[in-house]
């Protein structure tokens, strides 16, 4: 199959968005399909056209940028073309020029898949508020043009306003995928000892410097968990964060203040990026907002034998509820991140559960097949209603069940 991938960032920008497509179309063309990503070219030093992984990247050119938007004045003469030549459509959202791509798919005849990744929160001000709107409006023009909707989990999607009207209809839960780098002991123990690690409690988070990713809670509640750990510290994996230049102004101060307890790592990737959470005592996902839909970050911990602490947002919560390792606390609130992140630290055994299971529920390869299969289907004419649960999530909960009676 020829499959058209379009989302408005793609790679080598880091956000659970652009490595979820990253994954599941390397997996695609490793099972022999040709998969072309459309995308921008949000930095000028990034190649207009290349071939990465098997994958197809075509990048267009950005005339300016409207807060975390691009504009393209070349995007839509390209999605005719790139259109055409596809089997499949596939959009990612939220994107402001999906519903242009998705009105293309229906005049070539060509099935339209739409994966919904979050709901779009900008930054307060007058005008965000405006640019929030248009993006909603274009994902629901999008989303009733396409054929399929893709959410994560059953939850988040009985829980969007946006999802929601496609329950029972074209909404299909997948497992999002998920894969690290292998790492060695050797590279293990030279990240600990380059963070000179031994003895702490080492409480990770990765997450952009954005302001629907609570920072500022995690902050408040680092003092009562000093007063428990006096030698605990938190490290902090911050991928670049585009439009969000005002929130990284007030908080990177206040991070600064926290000395040696707090650590900005920058971006890490690969067999660095496995040493980290291979370091960790707990990881945090003190999110806000859906702009957060899962958290991809907490499988890739909980695959390295990491318990999670997780905000009660939709979607969010379900890896701690699908496999009982973690906590769920209430968004926004220091006190219990807090008494929850010192419950995991002094239990943190109680937590384990089988990291093979987790990592074949959202192996890429698996998840390429789920999609493969709704493509061959749609391309057959059958529009299938959607499931509320994929049988790997099951597995997980019987995983969950067994670890509990046991405890």
């Amino acid at each position: 199959m020829k499959i058209l991938q379009v989302l408005t960032y793609y790679r080598p920008h880091i956000s659970g968005l652009t490595i979820y497509v990253e994954r599941l179309s390397k997996a695609l063309a490793q099972k022999g399909h040709h998969v072309n990503v459309m995308t921008s070219q949000y930095s000028k030093e990034l190649a207009l056209f290349e071939k990465v992984h098997g994958v197809t990247i075509t990048r267009v050119p950005v005339a300016f940028r409207i807060s975390k938007g691009v504009i393209m004045p070349g995007f839509g003469p390209l999605a005719w073309k790139m259109v055409r030549d596809a089997d499949i459509v596939h959009l990612h959202l939220p994107q402001f020029d999906a519903p242009g791509v998705a009105l293309r798919g229906r005049l070539y005849k060509k099935p339209v898949i739409l994966t919904y990744h979050s709901d779009l929160h900008l930054p307060d001000g007058s005008f965000n508020r405006i640019v929030n709107n248009v993006v909603h409006v274009m994902n629901r023009l999008a989303g009733n043009m396409a054929d399929a909707v893709v959410t994560y989990t059953y939850d988040f999607g009985s829980h969007s306003p946006y999802l929601s009207k496609y329950l029972g209809k074209k909404l299909h839960v997948i497992p999002p995928p998920v894969e690290l780098t292998p790492v060695s002991e050797e590279q293990v123990a030279i990240f600990r000892q380059k963070y000179n690690l031994d003895g702490k409690r080492v409480i990770g988070i990765s997450a952009r410097i954005a302001a629907e990713k609570g920072i500022e809670v995690l902050l408040e509640a680092l003092p009562a968990i000093i007063d428990n750990y006096p030698e605990s510290c938190v490290l902090h994996a911050n991928p670049d964060a585009i439009g969000e230049s005002s929130y990284g102004a007030k908080i990177v101060p206040l991070i600064n203040k926290q000395g040696r307890h707090y650590v900005l790592l920058g971006a890490l990737g690969g067999s660095e990026l496995s040493a980290f959470y291979r370091n960790l005592d707990c990881l945090v996902m003190c999110s806000l907002n859906n702009t957060e839909t899962f958290g991809l970050v907490q499988i890739e911990a909980m695959i390295n034998g990491v318990p999670t602490i997780a905000s009660d947002l939709p979607g969010v919560r379900q890896p701690v509820r699908m496999t009982g390792m973690g906590e769920i606390t209430p968004i926004g609130d220091p006190k219990a991140l807090a008494t929850a992140i010192i419950k995991v630290l002094e239990n943190r055994e109680r937590y384990i559960r089988s990291p093979e299971v987790i990592s074949a529920t959202f192996n890429p390869e698996e998840t390429a097949n789920e999609y493969i299969s709704l493509y061959e289907n749609l391309l057959q004419g059958k529009k299938e209603i959607g499931t509320k649960e994929p049988p790997a999530y099951s597995l997980l909960r019987k995983m969950r069940d067994g670890a509990s009676t046991k405890a």
